[in-house]
């Protein structure tokens, strides 16, 4: 058994490879180090004091063959003539659902409106260049879904949900570095992402799965309250022993189907506000206690913020979302007409800029004006808002912006600062842009942030927007143990876009979730 030991360190010693190894081995008094393996097991960054330190778990195996890192192994067998269960989505939600299904001899089928992550570059790169908005291919949808051109953030407090081990491992088994297993908050990266999704397709395809591109679903097959397949845009249909309802919190068209087909969909509050872009320099400076350089050793600093206001006497929560240390904003609409931004970092997280959502939970008061269109009353609010913003800005993916301290002093900023954003800025003020009911608790939450973060309300910092997919504004029910739809049989909603997930760990766990309770009730 291998000898566990846990150590606070400073930065030069815990994060550097060889002095670390020389700490432990000075620390257990070894003068014979080459029959020592020493593997950390957890590490996490304490910026707390004026000195910041590493906690640091680790096993020492002496003498002794050591363990693997990783149990989880890829399936190695042949569904292609199983019976099949539908997957609608290609994102995390949908990925693991696939993978689990193959371990349990069944054989998925994925359907995707978007293309394969390699094709899906071209129209990423089209809305940066041209303003250009592919309504089956861009940010959010796609092979891998939003999660792929994104931070890859690993990090979830969904300890209950599933087994968070068994997911970094299949990350891992697919490309994925082994840091995963061993970061309190790990991430992957964009620049990395991609490769690994195509990996997991291969395993998919290899056992027998089928994944297709350019399939957007338009129809549902119901038959006496259950569900036999769904219907694809090209007319072709697909059926299966249930399916998988994984789509994502921006497919609309799948909200106005179900609610169109009489299938039970209810409104959920979700968030809604901007993103904030810093200098990385200043964030590090203001957590590390550190002067213009935060060393060779530390990471880019990251943070978490929450805010209690008050507005028109309703309580509003204010709080950072999807924070991106050393990232980029990313225009992430769905149709044409729309802006909506977001949050990305690739593995090194060494852009120059860093930013964050700041969002305020909305209230069922938001979303009175729109109650003749009943559960999709949050939807066309969301929408509404963005429509605005891409208005402003003459309909093209140019963002509105303002710097924090002219937002702050509600005035339009007379210049802005340098930006991530590659389709570019437009000074405009946010109380024209957000409804007042989100921009005033805003306003109040970013005070409280400057106070809690000294330096963090600047006018090295400037407002980008709109933020406001942060979750699905639709939730699809479900039963909680069995995951079915109460109403119809054999539909399985899952992931973010039937609100029950809100990021790419939560959204694998509940994939898998879902595909063992499909097993559980329907094979046969």
């Amino acid at each position: 058994m291998p000898l566990t030991k846990q150590y606070i360190l400073p930065p030069e010693i815990a994060l550097e490879e060889n002095a670390f190894r020389t700490y432990v081995l000075s620390d257990l008094r070894i003068k014979e180090p080459s029959s020592v393996l020493i593997r950390k097991v957890r590490q996490s960054i304490d910026a707390r004091g004026r000195q910041v330190k590493v906690n640091v778990q680790a096993d020492v195996f002496i003498d002794e063959v050591p363990t693997e890192v990783i149990d989880y192994r890829k399936p190695l067998v042949d569904v292609s003539q199983s019976d099949a269960v539908i997957i609608v989505g290609c994102g995390p939600a949908g990925t693991f659902a696939a993978l689990r299904l193959i371990e349990a001899g069944l054989k998925p089928i994925i359907l995707e409106r978007g293309k394969d992550v390699r094709s899906r570059r071209r129209d990423l790169a089209a809305i940066n260049r041209h303003h250009t908005v592919n309504p089956d291919s861009n940010y959010c949808f796609g092979e891998g879904g939003a999660g792929t051109y994104s931070d890859g953030k690993l990090y979830t407090r969904s300890n209950k949900r599933g087994n968070i081990r068994r997911i970094l491992e299949i990350f891992v088994a697919h490309g994925a570095s082994e840091d995963i297993l061993i970061e309190a908050h790990p991430h992957i990266g964009t620049n990395k992402l991609p490769k690994i999704v195509a990996e997991m397709r291969e395993t998919i395809e290899s056992a027998g799965g089928e994944i297709h591109f350019d399939s957007r679903v338009v129809d549902l097959l119901i038959e006496q309250n259950e569900i036999k397949g769904v219907v694809t845009r090209d007319g072709n249909e697909h059926t299966g022993l249930g399916v998988i309802l994984a789509t994502g919190h921006s497919a609309r068209d799948i909200f106005d189907l179900l609610h169109t087909r009489n299938v039970t969909i209810e409104e959920k509050p979700f968030a809604m506000g901007v993103r904030i872009e810093h200098p990385q320099q200043t964030i590090d400076r203001i957590q590390y206690h550190c002067g213009t350089d935060r060393g060779p050793y530390l990471p880019a600093a990251s943070y978490s913020l929450v805010a209690q206001t008050r507005y028109k006497g309703l309580q509003r929560g204010v709080f950072s979302f999807c924070m991106c240390p050393g990232g980029f904003i990313v225009p992430s609409a769905t149709s044409p007409g729309e802006l909506v931004v977001n949050g990305m970092s690739p593995s090194r997280r060494d852009s120059r800029f860093a930013n964050s959502g700041i969002v305020v939970a909305t209230q069922p008061a938001d979303t009175k004006q729109y109650r003749e269109f009943g559960p999709l009353a949050g939807l066309h609010f969301q929408r509404e808002v963005e429509q605005r913003a891409c208005q402003m800005a003459g309909n093209t993916q140019t963002a509105p912006a303002q710097r924090v301290n002219d937002f702050l002093s509600k005035k339009i900023s007379s210049s802005l600062n340098d930006t991530s954003y590659q389709p570019g800025l437009l000074a405009a003020d946010f109380f024209s842009v957000l409804p007042e009911t989100i921009v005033h608790p805003l306003q109040k939450g970013l005070q409280e942030f400057g106070q809690k973060m000294k330096g963090y309300t600047t006018q090295e910092a400037q407002l980008i927007g709109v933020e406001s997919r942060t979750s699905s504004p639709v939730r699809i029910p479900r039963d909680p143990h069995l995951c079915e739809h109460p109403s119809l049989k054999r539909l399985f909603p899952c992931g973010e876009g039937a609100g029950y997930a809100g990021g790419i760990m939560s959204a694998a766990m509940d994939g898998e979730r879902c595909a063992e309770q499909l097993v559980a009730r329907y094979r046969k």
